[in-house]
């Protein structure tokens, strides 16, 4: 099977649209797609770099955009995009100047051989830069997992630099009756060997410093008491926070598996409660999500939080406290069946996992244990204090991608109980709710999609050439839950990544066919235009689905014009010619907009049947410019030789209405005849006059 070539997304900066067709065929005939944005000036840049690009070639001159002016941009953006500058001759000092600004290569226009052979490097070095950075991402979690492995191995170890300790975990300090690493490090290894061992430690360590692999050494060690035993001590190579060293993996030779069996108990447990410990809790929830996926075991988490904790550390002091969750633990041990899991996972917060039972099941034993706590008096040394619990429910289920995620949901819980002594049992939609209200711009999105609470305001579209139909643009707009309007661009592209493009599509489609056929049935003859992701251009169920839909809404079909952007229709040009011609079966009209920014447009439009073209707004601007005036009017003239109906959107003022009236634009659109509004009720009458 042949492997597909990765896309270079390419930028150029060249003046020169024949030049820079040619560069890209200079990629396309060397074996490389590519995806290709010509830059037009600073602000083009700028705008270009809030996406991810591969490659940057910049003409000798621009008048556009300078080169080094580029170059200072992306300097100053921090993006690591590769350059390749272009000269107008092999001068030493022109390659020097380039390459101090910030170019990679630079090299002679027109040596496009060699060009190609750079941009490959280049684009070979820029794969590798990404894969080292991805490389250091993972290895700091690694690194992170490992230091959790380490702190909870019931087998005690130690890495030591030049003979000194430089880290230890708890079973290492436990084992030599050290309560603090603090102790340790920076004392040498052999100050805890015995004096009738200490020769030979001596020696193998003095011998190993030199050797590679693992190795092993039967000595005695003397803990901090001067208690002696015989250990069984495996060396291996290693690093520590950069640094080489050696680990350091003891094993006691008790003979003894009570105690071995002892220690483990205690490397899972809660000092002050025996309950056990948080990092033990994480284990056993990854192997009950686990169940829950693999063998459709449901389990119930309860995240238990103890009422005004601060205030009763103050009262009472660290002791007290100690003694309440001690009996707190008793309490919960004695309250919840024989196969719960309880944990105290932080100072104030106890975990409970109970095997089998969803949370609606668990909730009144949770409600209980409410009453029982509340109705509690715990005795702290003689005096008598009262608490009360905050508990917040969650469950793991066959959809539980993570432990993680159901004790974050658990925690939202029990925060959520501001007044205390009170069970909330996580719920998806409150989830949805409460990740909106954060800002997640994504969860407002499928807020709206599940409550239909996108709003559809209508733009007019009016002809300077008369027209028996009242056009109009459908715009979706998103509201957060304060009440102000999420950036349209924002928003649609969070739910492009979020893949919630094509569901917001049929949405705003389902939802503009029923206002449409109200409207109509008022005696208004409309047409309204619809926006169409590039995830509906790659939808083969988008057609059968529409017909289907159109026919229950007895819409006529021509009055919906269904539209995709210019840079859409070059990404997918197979689909886009395929659902273009679809919709002329269907009887719908079709329309391009931001047309005229790829290199050869009319190459996309000769594949399309398109009935209407939306001229790109950066056509309309700055139309008191004479060069500006004629591009559009050369632009316009090729579309009406096509025998396409032209709309100019971007209409901010009177004094431009007369220069497009003479350039022949069919339809116009924009705040200077009317804004987005709630209702189609733009008076067309009034622009015949």
């Amino acid at each position: 099977m042949a492997i597909e070539k990765k896309t270079i997304r390419l930028l150029i900066l060249e003046d020169s649209q024949n030049e820079a067709e040619r560069l890209v065929s200079l990629f396309r005939n060397a074996g490389h797609a590519t995806r290709v944005h010509r830059l037009s000036s600073s602000d083009d840049l700028n705008t270009a770099l809030q996406q991810s690009w591969d490659l940057l070639i910049c003409a000798p001159h621009s008048e556009q955009l300078p080169p080094n002016e580029a170059l200072g941009i992306i300097r100053r953006a921090a993006k690591d995009i590769p350059i390749i500058q272009l000269l107008a001759d092999n001068d030493s000092d022109s390659v020097t100047e380039a390459l101090m600004l910030g170019a990679q290569d630079a090299l002679p226009q027109g040596d496009d051989e060699r060009l190609v052979l750079v941009a490959k490097r280049e684009l070979a070095n820029l794969e590798e830069r990404r894969a080292r950075r991805a490389a250091e991402v993972a290895l700091r979690e690694a690194e992170k997992r490992c230091q959790l492995l380490l702190e909870s191995s019931v087998d005690a170890i130690t890495y030591v630099h030049d003979g000194m300790h430089i880290y230890a975990n708890r079973a290492y300090l436990e084992l030599f009756a050290y309560e603090d690493a603090d102790e340790l490090e920076g004392m040498p290894m052999i100050d805890l060997i015995g004096s009738s061992d200490q020769a030979s430690f001596k020696d193998f360590l003095k011998n190993y410093q030199s050797a590679e692999g693992h190795a092993e050494l039967n000595c005695s060690g003397v803990k901090a008491t001067g208690q002696s035993f015989q250990a069984q001590m495996s060396f291996s190579p290693a690093t520590y926070d950069g640094e080489p060293c050696i680990q350091v993996v003891i094993r006691a030779e008790s003979g003894n598996a009570e105690l071995e069996e002892k220690l483990r108990e205690i490397s899972t447990q809660d000092l002050v409660t025996g309950l056990f410990n948080r990092v033990h809790f994480l284990e056993l929830m990854d192997s009950a999500a686990e169940r829950a996926v693999n063998a459709g075991q449901p389990a119930s988490l309860a995240y238990i939080r103890v009422d005004r904790y601060a205030t009763l550390l103050a009262d009472i002091g660290l002791a007290g406290i100690d003694l309440l969750l001690t009996d707190m633990a008793n309490l919960l041990r004695a309250h919840f069946p024989e196969n719960a899991k309880i944990a105290r996972f932080g100072d104030d917060v106890f975990t409970v996992l109970l095997p089998g039972s969803t949370p609606e099941q668990a909730s009144p034993s949770y409600q209980a244990l409410l009453k029982k706590v509340e109705g509690h008096l715990f005795d702290i040394s003689g005096r008598t204090v009262q608490t009360t619990l905050s508990i917040g429910g969650a469950g793991l289920n066959e959809k539980t991608a993570k432990a993680q995620s159901v004790i974050d949901r658990a925690h939202r819980c029990a925060d959520e109980l501001s007044e205390g002594n009170a069970l909330k049992i996580f719920n998806p939609a409150d989830e949805l709710a409460a990740a909106a209200s954060r800002g997640n711009v994504v969860a407002m999105i499928q807020q709206a999609l599940e409550n239909n609470s996108f709003r559809l305001l209508f733009q007019p579209i009016i002809s300077l050439r008369g027209d028996n139909f009242e056009h109009y643009e459908a715009l979706l707009r998103l509201m957060s839950p304060q009440g102000e309007e999420v950036p349209p661009l924002e928003f649609l592209a969070a739910a492009k990544e979020a893949g919630l493009a094509e569901k917001i599509d049929r949405w705003v489609i389902l939802n503009a066919i029923k206002l449409l056929a109200d409207h109509r049935s008022k005696g208004h003859n409309t047409r309204l235009f619809v926006h169409l992701s590039s995830a509906s251009l790659q939808d083969a169920t988008l057609l059968p689905w529409l017909s289907v839909a159109l026919k229950a809404a007895r819409l006529p079909a021509d009055s919906l014009v269904f539209q995709f952007s210019e840079q859409d229709a070059v990404a997918y040009l197979k689909q886009a010619k395929t659902i273009s011609h679809g919709f002329k079966e269907l009887h719908c009209k079709v329309a391009l907009i931001q047309f005229g920014c790829a290199l050869n447009p009319f190459n996309t439009l000769k594949h399309l049947h398109i009935d209407f073209v939306k001229i790109d707004g950066s056509f309309a601007r700055d139309l008191s410019n004479a060069e500006n005036q004629q591009a559009l009017k050369d632009l316009l003239a090729s579309l009406h030789n096509q025998a396409k109906l032209t709309i100019v959107p971007f209409v901010e003022s009177a004094s431009i209405l007369a220069t497009l009236w003479q350039a022949g634009v069919n339809y116009i659109q924009g705040q200077y005849l009317q804004g987005p509004s709630q209702s189609m009720d733009y008076d067309f009458a009034a622009g015949d006059e």
